[in-house]
């Protein structure tokens, strides 16, 4: 019974995350500014301004500062042509994006805020961000005849398994990413109600290995997961 209520609670609270502190019209449209949104705003704006920072004055002798993008562009790049091969290259910033946007988003249980990403809403944007890309790279790539004649191979039989397929891509990335992230920030939230019980002080060093697995570890994986499931179908339906 209390487990049902701690689920309950944790339920609303995700649900709160989702409701718009103000809304606005722009004609007869209302948008919606939730704090997911605001967090998701502050995510981007340091990320722009750590990418100009970074590529700022860059040097043919690299320093300390250059290094570090280097090697990250480089391990970006090592992942791609692993997984797609040498012809994808021109993915190499949509990935690197995507894994730094994903990964700041999952950490951000590590000072104090819910993750964007344990809201189903923010979840499916980023399976429909993938989704877009593979259709509008494959279209590109084989012509929009050769794409629609795609979704008959093998047989004509199977245009309706293969549209579902493709339709099911965005659902399925989004659900996995969503239901581990809302499960971390759950079991976080009832070890902090569990740990409030003792006292306060016992909030302050105890929940740093829960944090360190569900944060980082947990937040680290399901990126991971999301990088590896949306470069293997872009390759896949691309050469269909």
């Amino acid at each position: 019974m209390e487990l049902e209520i701690l689920i309950r609670k944790e339920v609303n609270k995700g649900m709160e995350s989702a409701e718009p502190i103000f809304t606005f019209t722009v004609g007869s449209i209302p948008i919606d500014i939730t704090i997911n949104l605001v967090i998701q705003w502050i995510i981007m704006i340091l990320l722009i301004g750590a990418a100009l920072f970074f590529s700022k004055n860059l040097k043919e002798v690299p320093d300390k500062k250059q290094t570090i993008i280097e090697s990250f562009v480089g391990f970006i790049r090592g992942l791609v042509d692993e997984n797609m091969g040498d012809g994808y290259k021109t993915f190499v910033p949509f990935v690197g994006t995507i894994s730094v946007y994903l990964l700041a988003m999952n950490f951000t249980g590590l000072i104090g805020l819910k993750p964007p990403t344990q809201s189903y809403g923010v979840a499916l944007s980023m399976g429909i961000i993938t989704f877009l890309v593979i259709q509008g790279y494959t279209i590109k790539k084989l012509g929009l005849l050769h794409y629609f004649a795609g979704y008959g191979k093998p047989f004509a039989v199977m245009l309706p398994l293969n549209l579902l397929e493709r339709v099911m891509l965005p659902v399925s990335l989004s659900l996995r990413l969503f239901g581990n992230m809302f499960a971390a920030t759950y079991i976080m939230s009832m070890a902090y109600s569990s740990l409030d019980k003792i006292g306060w002080i016992a909030q302050i060093g105890l929940p740093i290995p829960l944090h360190l697995y569900f944060d980082v570890f947990d937040g680290t994986i399901q990126m991971i997961i999301f990088l590896m499931i949306s470069m293997i179908n872009i390759k896949v339906i691309a050469e269909h």
